[in-house]
């Protein structure tokens, strides 16, 4: 049937293309964006897709098979293919297939919808080795302290659990918002901040205890993650990427809530504080001095009485290094991230680890709304050295796209757009060491890199924020967790094999608002495996909506 009032084109392969012209165009987001994933959002057409994990997300916020298919079938041009139909019952019926409930103090009850499943679960042995008990054939019992484990194994096997077991309360908390900030601005939640709160905590709720918030940097995620504890108000241990993370969700801390400096404790290297409010890193909780010793720091963290475990940049999680951390699973769980694209594809690990995604909002639209900076991105291409042609030529496939990425041609194309945005902030961000350290001599421009000590990397961050810095040479550190409002220029001299995760990230560094428009600029090496590696990056940003332009460098050019 047809229906040219419609907006939605629903593909075999699950795929959905919506019509922005469309009267509708905004109803219709708002209808399928709970139970598919955007994947491009272009001038004209955006396209979302259905999947097994967008669909348990949204079966996780107590959406139902109904409710999906009804939006679908209400702006949905032509009828539902088949295919789609059968995809969307195969993911609900493996939605609720195996449920997790509390059996006592120290065990879990595992119920399972039909006794062929069970013995597929018990036919694996890793599954076998933790069962407890049996008290009925369609039930097992296991150990509450591998609840999260448990959990990952399931969706591995495209079983996600269906968790009941419901959440400690943790010690209790007095902790709100303030009308307006110590720093003098009126502060007030943005509607998408006041939303996405409120969608993960769905009224104090079991199904509100766990979730991921997706927002783009700039966006406020840590105010977010106030307002929830706002909610909450109980003990919290935040999570962060890096020291200067934990540093900026302190001063946010006390900045924007009525906690004092007596109930905030940093844990970290330089300090041990354990307080209602502690902020540490992934890499403390998961420090052992052997290979397979105790999490020291990760037993200590455990004999407290949590209530909240926020995870700030969450997508790192699913690494083998910061599993452990999903051994927290009696706490309620808030994950924030601007972005859960993994390369390596393991985007369940977050949805079983930590919880699904309860809230997303495309990047455009805040644009848009001028909630965050409009940003171009432009790839200014690069010619190598001649003397350095044949040395790639011959090298290994890596040596070759470590050649085109520390190409000596950059930097002069660095030296004449600094000069093009002499008035702005300027990030410079790259990969290798060798590289940034030549361009920081050149420059005569600060360096922060993982070995830079956290102490001079604050006094950096701030004498940039400050306009004491005009340009900052930044590495790999850089894309997680920084906070830099006035930066409106970002110089990408090398990257990571064209990771969509990492591009999110750098160009989130520059996507705060501001009254002048943002730019991203990417050297890239021309005829080279780099601009492959570009390519894909270059497509990833357009799919986003971002206006993207290319500059031809010739070798008269970078002699001139």
């Amino acid at each position: 049937m047809h229906m040219p009032d419609k907006p939605l084109i629903i593909q075999s392969d699950g795929s959905i293309l919506l019509e922005v012209l469309s009267g509708v165009y905004e109803e219709a987001r708002d209808a399928i964006l709970p139970f598919a994933e955007l994947i491009k959002s272009p001038e004209y057409v955006h396209t979302y897709r259905i999947t097994p994990l967008s669909l348990w997300n949204a079966a996780a916020m107590g959406i139902s098979q109904d409710v999906v298919l009804e939006h679908l079938r209400s702006y949905a041009r032509y009828d539902i293919p088949q295919t789609v139909l059968s995809r969307i019952a195969q993911a609900y019926d493996r939605w609720d297939a195996v449920r997790l409930f509390r059996q006592d103090g120290e065990t879990l009850r595992v119920e399972v919808r039909s006794p062929l499943l069970v013995e597929q679960l018990l036919a694996r042995p890793d599954i076998a080795r933790i069962v407890t008990g049996r008290p009925s054939g369609l039930s097992l019992l296991i150990p509450s302290g591998i609840r999260g484990r448990f959990k990952h194994m399931l969706i591995k096997m495209g079983y996600p659990v269906h968790d009941l077991v419901g959440y400690d309360r943790g010690d209790d908390l007095d902790i709100s918002l303030r009308e307006q900030a110590l720093s003098g601005q009126r502060f007030d939640l943005r509607p998408y901040q006041a939303e996405a709160s409120d969608n993960y905590w769905a009224g104090g709720s079991p199904r509100g205890g766990q979730g991921i918030v997706v927002l783009p940097c700039g966006a406020g995620k840590t105010i977010v993650g106030m307002a929830v504890m706002a909610k909450a108000k109980t003990h919290t241990l935040i999570l962060c990427t890096n020291v200067s993370a934990v540093h900026q969700w302190m001063g946010e801390l006390l900045d924007k809530t009525t906690l004092t400096s007596d109930d905030i404790g940093e844990y970290t290297g330089a300090k041990k504080e354990i307080r209602p409010v502690t902020v540490t890193t992934y890499q403390m909780l998961t420090f052992r001095k052997v290979k397979d010793g105790p999490f020291e720091h990760m037993n200590l963290m455990m004999a407290r009485n949590w209530g909240l475990i926020v995870y700030d940049e969450v997508h790192v999680v699913p690494a083998p290094v910061f599993r452990a951390t999903t051994e927290l699973q009696a706490k309620r769980r808030l994950g924030l991230t601007a972005t859960l694209i993994r390369e390596d594809g393991l985007e369940q690990d977050t949805f079983s680890l930590v919880g699904p995604k309860c809230y997303d909002v495309p990047w455009k639209e805040l644009e848009q709304k001028g909630f965050i900076a409009e940003a171009v991105c432009c790839e200014v291409r690069v010619p190598l050295p001649p003397d350095k042609g044949p040395e790639y030529v011959h090298a290994p496939e890596k040596t070759q796209f470590r050649i085109a990425s520390e190409n000596v041609n950059k930097d002069r194309v660095l030296k004449d757009l600094l000069r093009k945005h002499a008035d702005e902030p300027v990030l410079v961000i790259g990969q290798y060491l060798s590289q940034l350290k030549r361009i920081s001599a050149s420059l005569k421009a600060p360096l922060i890199t993982g070995s830079t000590a956290n102490a001079r990397r604050d006094m950096l961050y701030a004498s940039f924020r400050n306009g004491d810095i005009p340009v900052l040479v930044v590495s790999k550190v850089a894309n997680f967790a920084i906070d830099l409002p006035d930066a409106s220029v970002a110089i990408q001299v090398s990257g990571t094999f064209g990771s969509r995760q990492e591009e999110a990230q750098r160009l989130g560094r520059i996507l705060r608002p501001k009254e002048r428009v943002s730019t991203f600029y990417t050297l890239v090496t021309t005829e080279t495996s780099e601009e492959v590696f570009a390519h894909k990056r270059q497509v990833f940003l357009a799919e986003q909506g971002y206006k993207y332009r290319i500059e031809e460098w010739s070798l008269d050019d970078i002699n001139a």
